[in-house]
């Protein structure tokens, strides 16, 4: 589950859920509908913060349910009953905080935070055709972000390591079959886990650590 927080035309913040997302490295695919506010703001701004809920944010992240930025409600939602809000950071009870690097603002309370611009976006199923005839055009965005700044609360953070999540610590909020669940603990030790993490880093951290700050944006 990832809270996606984007800037609006008239400079205010927009906040949405989104369940589907994946992560390559430093990179994060999301799975967004073409017709969102979101979606209208990542194409127009070309970035966007992806913040991170514990399970322990499930109330907030609830509250932001059916729910749109945008005004009026495109037709689909309104059948699924969402309507219009304009402040979704206090329609959810959550703190905005000033971005480094991207516009938007990142959520105080979500234990992870990353700024992140747009590389690519995909349409899906624009391609399929049925009998010969040409589908219509998708209605789903697949949205490839890199990552250019992280932020971490350090209750989550290993202490005697630099840079490292306590996987033991971190509950991160995860949404299955449009249930809102928790992480368990650990099943069983992981033999992929015994790779240092280096090994896996590729020349985006580079980039990232290359990106200044913008004007008037103080370093966290």
């Amino acid at each position: 589950m990832v809270l996606v927080s984007t800037e609006n035309e008239d400079g205010t913040a927009n906040l949405a859920p989104i369940s589907s997302v994946f992560w390559l490295g430093w990179r994060a695919v999301l799975g967004i509908a073409r017709s969102s506010r979101t979606t209208e703001n990542l194409l127009r701004t070309g970035e966007a913060v992806l913040n991170l809920p514990s399970a322990a944010l499930a109330p907030e992240v609830d509250r932001l349910a059916l729910t749109t930025g945008s005004d009026p409600v495109p037709p689909g939602k309104q059948r699924r009953g969402y309507f219009h809000v304009g402040d979704k950071f206090g329609r959810a009870g959550l703190t905005p905080v000033a971005s480094e690097t991207v516009g938007a603002p990142r959520v105080a309370e979500c234990p992870v935070a990353m700024e992140v611009v747009i590389e690519e976006t995909h349409p899906v199923g624009a391609s399929v055709r049925a009998a010969g005839v040409p589908a219509g055009p998708s209605g789903i965005l697949a949205v490839e972000a890199r990552v250019q700044r992280v932020f971490v609360h350090d209750e989550i953070r290993v202490a005697d390591k630099e840079n490292h999540i306590d996987p033991d610590a971190w509950r991160p909020l995860i949404m299955s079959f449009q249930q809102l669940y928790g992480l368990g603990p650990r099943v069983h030790p992981s033999t992929l886990a015994r790779i240092p993490e280096e090994r896996y880093r590729g020349p985006d951290i580079d980039r990232a650590r290359e990106t200044p700050a913008k004007d008037g944006a103080s370093a966290a």
